[in-house]
């Protein structure tokens, strides 16, 4: 009774913000536009966590920037969180609950300790939920640094080096691909 309750109370909220000309959007569940016809709803893109090592940040900004541009939904730590949100609780969520997780190597990333490395521990834990011919890790080396072995072993890994623009655009159509899984 109390979710029939949520719903209509949540119905409510969107036809209020629809019918005076805005969008509405619910996190994980999609947009909805005005429309002439009332409303129109639109799924939200595939989300992509992007994990870096704070000396690539510039790099990795650039890359959240393309990817939002080309209709991608990127989660990035200092783009999505918010000030007193506890970022360990938000980045485990947002990792659990992205189509790609894309950890971006590079030469000052893959020695160093501390956070890139925990999540992509954490990353490698929920791909092993993921259907075995579903792609949900695209790891990224943004310079001719070594790539973890138990990376290379198991993950296909896409350059963004000589040729930033071929190896963006190798990404964008992984991550367009359609994909069979329930989360």
């Amino acid at each position: 009774m109390a979710d029939l309750a949520f719903a209509r109370h949540l119905a409510r909220i969107v036809v209020r913000g629809v019918s005076s000309g805005r969008e509405v959007e619910i996190d994980g569940l999609g947009t909805f536009h005005p429309d002439p016809s009332g409303f129109r709803f639109e799924p939200p893109p595939p989300r992509v966590f992007l994990a870096y090592g704070c000396e690539d940040r510039q790099a990795v900004s650039r890359l959240y920037d393309e990817l939002r541009q080309s209709g991608f939904g990127p989660w990035m730590d200092v783009r999505r969180l918010l000030p007193g949100q506890n970022w360990p609780r938000a980045i485990e969520n947002a990792i659990d609950t992205a189509d790609f997780f894309v950890p971006c190597f590079s030469r000052r990333s893959v020695a160093k300790r501390g956070g890139f490395q925990a999540e992509l521990r954490y990353a490698l834990d929920c791909a092993r939920r993921v259907p075995l011919d579903s792609i949900y890790l695209v790891p990224l080396r943004l310079d001719d640094c070594r790539v973890p072995r138990v990376i290379q072993r198991e993950f296909q890994y896409i350059d963004l080096f000589p040729d930033w623009e071929n190896g963006t655009s190798r990404l964008k159509q992984v991550l367009r691909r359609p994909q069979h899984q329930e989360k």
